[in-house]
C-alpha cells in the first residue's frame, strides 16, 4: 500500500519568528501535523482494496470515492494533512505586505480594498467558534469569498460528504485550532490572526489563485507547492 508522507517544511523552524515562535511551530508541524499523517495511513491500511491517490488534495477532494468504512477517518485525518500542507505553503519568512499580481486586483474587485478584505477575513477567523480554518477561496463561479470550515474540513471536499460549508478552491488559509497558537498566544486568537499578515506569502497565494482559475503557475516554489498539496 502506498503511504502518504509529510513533506519537510519549506523554511527553518525559527524562520517565521516573531509571528510564530520556533517551539510553537515545531510542536505544530512535528506533533500535530505528523499525527494526522500517521492516522491517515493507519485508516487507509484498513481498506486495502482502495487505491489511494498519492496526491492528498486529490484524496480529500474526492472523499465520495473513499470506502464508507474509513471515510470519516480519511475526512478528519486526510483533511488535517491537506490543510496543514497547504497552510505551510501560504507562509514565508519574507512574507507580509500586500497582495500581488492578479490576486491583488481580484481582492480589490471582490471586497473593495485589501483593508476591507483583511477586516472580513479577521472577523471570520476570530468569530469562528471552536476549531477550524479560515479561508480565501475561489468559488465555482470564479468569485473570491472568505469562509471558515470546522475541524479539518476543507472547501475542496465534496458537498455530498461535507454539506453546509462554502465550497471552492483554496487561495489562502489560516489554522484556527488552539494547537496552532495557544503555546505562544494563549487565548488571544485575535493577536495570532493579526500576526498572520506579517508572514503571508502573497506570491504563492497569487499562484494558488491562478491555479484555481485553471491558469498555469508563474513561480517555481509556488508551483511546487501546488503540486505538493494538490490544491486544485
Amino acid at each position: 500500500m502506498r503511504k502518504l508522507e509529510q513533506r519537510p517544511l519549506p523554511y527553518a523552524a525559527d524562520a517565521l519568528e516573531p509571528a510564530m515562535e520556533k517551539s510553537a511551530l515545531e510542536l505544530h508541524y512535528g506533533k500535530h501535523h505528523a499525527a494526522y499523517v500517521e492516522k491517515l495511513n493507519a485508516a487507509l491500511e484498513k481498506a486495502p482494496e482502495f487505491s489511494a491517490p498519492a496526491c492528498i488534495g486529490h484524496l480529500t477532494a474526492h472523499l465520495d470515492r473513499v470506502p464508507e468504512s474509513i471515510r470519516e477517518a480519511v475526512r478528519n485525518n486526510g483533511g488535517g494533512h491537506f490543510n496543514h500542507t497547504f497552510f505551510w505553503k501560504c507562509l514565508s519568512p519574507n512574507g507580509g505586505g500586500a497582495p500581488v499580481g492578479e490576486l491583488a486586483g481580484a481582492i480589490d474587485e471582490a471586497f473593495g480594498s485589501f483593508a476591507a478584505f483583511r477586516e472580513k477575513f479577521e472577523a471570520a477567523a476570530t468569530g469562528h467558534f471552536g476549531s477550524g480554518w479560515a479561508w480565501l477561496i475561489v468559488k465555482p463561479d470564479g468569485a473570491l469569498a472568505v469562509c471558515t470550515t470546522p475541524n479539518q474540513d476543507s472547501p475542496m471536499m465534496p458537498a455530498s460528504v461535507v454539506p453546509g460549508i462554502e465550497h471552492g478552491k483554496p487561495v489562502l488559509t489560516l489554522d484556527l485550532w488552539e494547537h496552532a497558537y495557544y503555546l505562544q498566544y494563549q487565548n488571544r486568537r485575535a493577536d495570532y490572526v493579526r500576526a498572520f499578515w506579517s508572514i503571508v506569502d502573497w506570491t504563492a497565494a497569487d499562484a494558488f489563485y491562478a491555479k484555481a482559475l485553471g491558469k498555469s503557475c508563474r513561480r517555481g516554489n509556488a508551483g511546487d507547492a501546488l503540486g505538493a498539496s494538490c490544491a486544485a
